[in-house]
């Protein structure tokens, strides 16, 4: 599929960069489009081009697929460092990513949708609820409580060891100290890392091969992670058309929290169940998943 390097700014001039998709065939008018944004700490060269090369190649849509600031190929400000996750901004990052596209002439403005999976799922979440510009929302493998998913994830003991952590990253940072990090994942169970679980590990790992992912991230985004809490807006998304993919056996973004989120939102809402885990919607559900995703898009863009 045809595909171009772009970069757009955000509202506070931050430069973003990632890669815009178009079906092969050229269209004489212009098409809706996906806006794509990957999860926690991932940058876009993990999978999100067979993403929206599959999506380009079945329907009549572009993609709009990007980093994250601070990740992959995207700028920061120049006050913030690098390999951090501010919710709130990541948000606002993808109403950029929409205005982007929205000024562009081979874009439909009135049919734009986003997806978002694990961390930016939630963030799809947020955005379909405040951004009314978004014609359909599709969140896999969502977070939808940080404040839960993060004592899902913890060690026992382990809330006094990352409130001690916050405490003492926030003096080093007002001191004019470098922002402390920890590892994504860490094949030692016992010691400190955001993703403890082993899959997280072996994908992250895998996928990360020869890209700009680092595994790391800093104190202050697990902070931020405890404290987000997309579900809360879950009810504003309507009458935007949703769907939520949720994994059976999802440890890592728990799947009874999804469900206790999706009972919230109101109609038109849908809901997929696929087998497996967290990552098996980029591995042995993957068909499945983007096969339904394909199926809603054409039932809510082109209705």
């Amino acid at each position: 599929m045809p595909r171009e390097d772009i970069a757009f700014q955000t509202s506070d001039n931050v430069t973003l960069r990632g890669w815009f998709f178009t079906p092969e065939a050229p269209s004489t008018t212009p098409l809706p489009c996906l806006v794509i944004s990957h999860g926690f700490t991932a940058v876009k060269e993990m999978l999100l081009d067979v993403i929206a090369t599959r999506f380009t190649s079945s329907l009549p849509i572009s993609c709009l697929v990007y980093d994250h600031r601070g990740f992959g190929s995207s700028d920061t400000l120049p006050s913030a460092p690098r390999q951090e996750i501010i919710p709130a901004l990541q948000c606002s990052d993808i109403s950029d990513a929409i205005t982007y596209a929205q000024s562009r002439e081979d874009v439909n403005k009135g049919k734009i949708a986003i997806w978002g999976t694990a961390l930016s799922g939630g963030h799809a979440l947020r955005v379909g609820a405040v951004d009314r510009r978004v014609k359909a929302v599709l969140s896999q493998v969502p977070v939808v409580n940080g404040w839960e998913n993060a004592l899902r994830l913890s060690q026992p003991g382990s809330a006094a060891v990352l409130n001690h952590l916050f405490q003492e990253d926030r003096l080093a940072r007002a001191a004019g100290k470098p922002a402390g990090i920890i590892p994504v994942v860490e094949t030692n169970p016992l010691a400190p890392s955001a993703l403890s679980l082993p899959e997280a590990h072996q994908w992250l790992g895998k996928f990360g091969k020869n890209t700009s992912w680092k595994n790391e991230v800093t104190i202050r985004t697990m902070e931020e992670f405890r404290g987000y809490d997309p579900s809360a807006h879950i009810h504003r998304i309507s009458p935007t058309p949703l769907l939520i993919t949720v994994a059976e056996d999802d440890v890592l973004m728990p799947v009874d929290l999804a469900l206790v989120a999706y009972a919230k939102a109101l109609e038109p809402k849908e809901l997929q169940i696929v087998p497996g885990a967290h990552f098996g919607v980029f591995g042995p559900a993957f068909e499945a998943t983007i096969e339904r995703q394909i199926d809603f898009l054409k039932r809510t863009l082109y209705a």
